[in-house]
């Protein structure tokens, strides 16, 4: 069985302290025996402003964020997944909003640019993401020793078409930075939906709590199960949520209730 954890996190505008709080919480995870480990949406930054993170953008490839998610990935020999970080794109004022995955030798091993972008207006509260960032195209993921990871974050968590297009998965995962208001109704019930439909496990690492700008996240990363038994959650505050994937329970759940074989589209 593997051990694997999310980092939930309340970050703020400044980039070199939500680093150190990473660097300190990802040790954490794999002193615990994690050998994935997942940050969440936004862990370099959560801007004053949604133009903050277009600065901070990088190229892809270079750049000190992408530097410490490899060199953190090499020292404890895990799998880390970046989270998102801003990635420098084609149009002028918008960057990719980009998971990057990192082997334990610290080579990057996979990329996932968020295809579907938040929007939400209630109250006092308005989110565009389109404003600053550019849709990924393409679906993502990736081959670890214990079978398919599926790559998403946040809000397509609301869309399960693309969990579908991924195939079948041992382990999807979800950074996210969920609002207080829409993750108080839906977060729990559309990961254990995810987990339940694609009979695998659902591990989301999120943002939670009250950020600097005002924003307040909703938290509650987690593991759910393939039959869609929550392993572990953590409601707010930093802190590390984990768990193990155990083959054996995946393939009893999926020979003693065949619904990804009896699909018929």
């Amino acid at each position: 069985m593997t051990t694997v954890a999310a980092i939930q996190m309340v970050s703020t505008p400044d980039t070199p302290a939500n680093m150190a709080s990473a660097r300190r919480l990802v040790a954490e995870a794999a002193a615990g025996g994690a050998t994935l480990v997942t940050l969440p949406e936004y862990w370099p930054v959560m801007g004053m402003n949604e133009h903050d993170k277009v600065a901070l953008a990088e190229v892809p490839g270079d750049g000190p964020i992408q530097a410490f998610m490899a060199a953190t990935a090499r020292e404890h020999g895990i799998w880390l997944v970046g989270g998102t970080l801003p990635l420098r794109s084609n149009e002028a004022g918008r960057v990719m909003n980009t998971t990057l995955v990192y082997g334990p030798d610290g080579a990057p091993a996979a990329r996932y640019d968020k295809i579907h972008l938040f929007g939400f207006t209630k109250g006092d509260e308005d989110y565009d993401e389109a404003r600053t960032i550019v849709p990924g195209a393409a679906v993502g993921s990736f081959e670890a020793p214990f079978g398919r990871v599926g790559l998403s974050v946040c809000y397509d968590l609301r869309f399960p078409e693309l969990y579908r297009a991924m195939g079948e998965c041992a382990l999807i995962l979800v950074p996210a930075a969920f609002t207080h208001t829409t993750g108080q109704a839906h977060w729990e019930v559309l990961l254990r939906a995810r987990a339940i439909e694609n009979q695998c496990y659902v591990l989301a690492a999120a943002q939670g709590g009250r950020h600097p700008n005002g924003r307040r996240t909703w938290g509650h990363s987690m593991l759910v199960d393939p039959w869609g038994k929550v392993v572990d959650q953590l409601a707010e505050g930093e802190g590390v949520v984990k768990g193990v994937i155990d083959v054996e329970l995946l393939a009893s759940v999926r020979a003693s209730l065949p619904a990804l074989r009896h699909r018929k589209l």
